[in-house]
């Protein structure tokens, strides 16, 4: 099992000129439509800022998971529990355009194939990082590592919080949202599951 701990920052300042154009008007209008005066100092670069970290938070749309897993495949006789736990997600609600963010844990049990460990964390960023439900990411993560190793079974757990639920509606700050998916060995043996359980909620560094 393997603590994920994440890499350096990479600056990603590759934009696309005309989305970039296209989404600071639209972020103009949105300052316009809330009373703000998008000409005054404060508030010049702003709609261009926004565009920027729009994109951003959104590069996911840009990668392909499945390619990112097929880049580092290896033959290996190891049929035991591989956990890459604590790997931090930063994703975007698709109702209200609110952050929510947290970490996963995922694990597999290899049938004759492993991947590089740094792809799986890899591949929750591409995924996480476009508009999305909490649900449908963890879902999308089982099913992409999966369909491309095709080990013994998939365990994904995300826990996040979500500020959709902490900045508006009920406003409860500490609130955290539970989701699970489960193939093969850790969907038919409980003995399997709860391992997985434990590995993820155990601290053995």
């Amino acid at each position: 099992m393997e603590k994920y701990i994440p890499e350096g920052y990479v600056r990603h300042d590759i934009y696309n000129e005309t989305n970039i154009n296209k989404l600071a008007e639209s972020f103009r209008q949105v300052l316009t439509a809330v009373g703000e005066d998008p000409n005054r100092e404060g508030l010049l670069k702003t709609p261009v800022r926004a565009a920027k970290s729009m994109l951003f938070l959104t590069h996911g749309y840009e990668q392909n998971p499945r390619e990112i897993l097929t880049s580092a495949l290896f033959k290996e006789d190891y049929r035991q529990i591989v956990v890459v736990k604590d790997i931090e997600i930063y994703s975007m609600c698709e109702h209200h355009l609110l952050p929510f963010f947290g970490k996963a844990h995922v694990g597999y049990i290899p049938n004759g194939t492993i991947v590089g460990l740094s792809k799986i964390p890899r591949v929750v960023e591409a995924f996480a990082r476009r508009l999305q439900l909490q649900e449908r990411l963890t879902t999308q993560i089982k099913d992409c590592i999966q369909e491309v190793l095709n080990p013994l079974g998939v365990a994904v757990v995300i826990e996040a919080q979500h500020l959709c639920m902490s900045m508006r509606g009920i406003q409860k700050q500490n609130s955290v949202t539970t989701t699970s998916e489960f193939t093969g060995a850790f969907l038919k043996n409980s003995n399997t599951r709860q391992e997985f359980m434990h590995l993820i909620g155990a601290d053995l560094h």
